[in-house]
């Protein structure tokens, strides 16, 4: 089922009302889910994604735009009759309820002809058991499980109508950090094997990257960037995507342009072509940095911190926007720690410009 956003907006009163404007949590949302795909919404905590999946789902009902279904307009129709399953951060199981009789509750309140009949109601509970592989724990209590294994039950309560869509609401916020990566495997597994579209709520953008075909990068209700994770990685259209997107972050610097000639502080780093005169922000990714005896870019060497595969060399320069900037080498390359200053030659593909007003990105071909 594809999902269809035209023109999606959503503005709530100020809650001081001595200011008459209204807060837009979402704005001008417009963006075709295709079929069957996993999409990742993204963004700082207060950036509109929850609120966009509330107006999915029809919790919420837009002030503008409207929401389809297929070719079907569901703007005004209620939660229940969209088709949907939500799956929230808290789980919200019923604790009184075995795991079968949660995952059997969105069937049970069926009516009409669209309620199955009771040996239905527990095979397609057990399919949904299976899916998630707790199927040997359904005579458990919600008290007897572990978070990983509540929220698996929560997502077979999600899917036991085979609804047309799927929607996580940061559903992984609760779990530590390796049960995190587990489920969230899971959660790839399941959507492949059912072909459900689904859209998944983060603010993690490593959670994001590693399952969705589309993420949907948003700031301050304002859609930012919509791409493959990997396309949107390797060429954020603004500053702010460049920053958010990358563990450890993108390291940013003032930096200028002349005469074809970027550079950092006093340092001349790059021949370009394509961009005229100007003073720059200078967006590195940590991997962009290559350890190099004579490389152009000079910066103090704080520390070096060796992670098994990869070397994190800490260190500082006038030009850059933060304290400390952080490149990642192979640990097959050796780094003096006892000494004073390190030079870098930098990777052009892993190097971003930004205009200093605007902030988008400005492209570039090396000379």
């Amino acid at each position: 089922m594809k999902v269809r956003l035209e023109h999606l907006t959503k503005r709530f009163p100020n809650r001081n009302k001595k200011i008459k404007t209204e807060v837009v949590a979402v704005s001008d949302f417009t963006f075709e889910i295709p079929d069957g795909k996993l999409i990742g919404l993204l963004g700082p905590s207060g950036c509109g994604k929850s609120t966009a999946l509330n107006l999915i789902c029809g919790l919420e009902k837009p002030t503008e735009g409207k929401v389809f279904f297929g070719d079907d307009d569901v703007t005004d129709l209620p939660p229940e009759n969209r088709g949907v399953g939500l799956v929230f951060q808290n789980y919200a199981l019923y604790p009184h309820l075995t795991v079968r009789q949660n995952i059997l509750f969105p069937l049970q309140n069926l009516k009409g002809e669209a309620r199955p009949t009771k040996a239905q109601m527990l095979e397609k509970a057990t399919e949904a058991a299976k899916l998630v592989q707790i199927d040997e724990l359904m005579d458990r209590k919600p008290s007897e499980l572990s978070g990983g294994q509540q929220q698996r039950v929560a997502i077979a309560r999600a899917l036991v109508k085979m609804p047309k869509v799927l929607l996580l609401d940061e559903p992984l916020s609760n779990l530590d950090a390796r049960l995190r990566i587990q489920t969230r495997e899971e959660i790839r597994r399941i959507q492949r094997e059912t072909g459900i579209t689904t859209v998944f709520v983060t603010h993690d953008q490593e959670e994001a990257m590693s399952i969705s075909d589309l993420i949907v990068v948003m700031k301050a209700g304002v859609v930012h960037q919509i791409g493959r994770p990997q396309d949107v990685y390797n060429k954020p259209n603004n500053l702010f995507v460049a920053k958010f997107l990358g563990t450890p972050p993108i390291n940013v610097f003032e930096g200028k342009v002349r005469g074809g000639v970027l550079t950092i502080g006093e340092d001349a780093v790059l021949k370009l072509a394509g961009v005229d005169d100007r003073d720059v922000w200078v967006g590195i990714r940590p991997e962009g940095f290559l350890l190099q005896a004579d490389g152009p870019l000079c910066c103090k060497l704080i520390g070096v911190e060796v992670m098994g595969r990869d070397v994190s060399v800490v260190a500082s320069n006038s030009a850059c926007t933060a304290e400390t900037l952080r490149a990642i080498i192979s640990s097959e390359t050796q780094v003096d720690s006892a000494a004073h200053e390190v030079r870098f030659a930098l990777r052009p593909r892993k190097v971003f410009l930004f205009d200093r007003g605007t902030e988008e990105r400005i492209p570039y071909d090396v000379r």
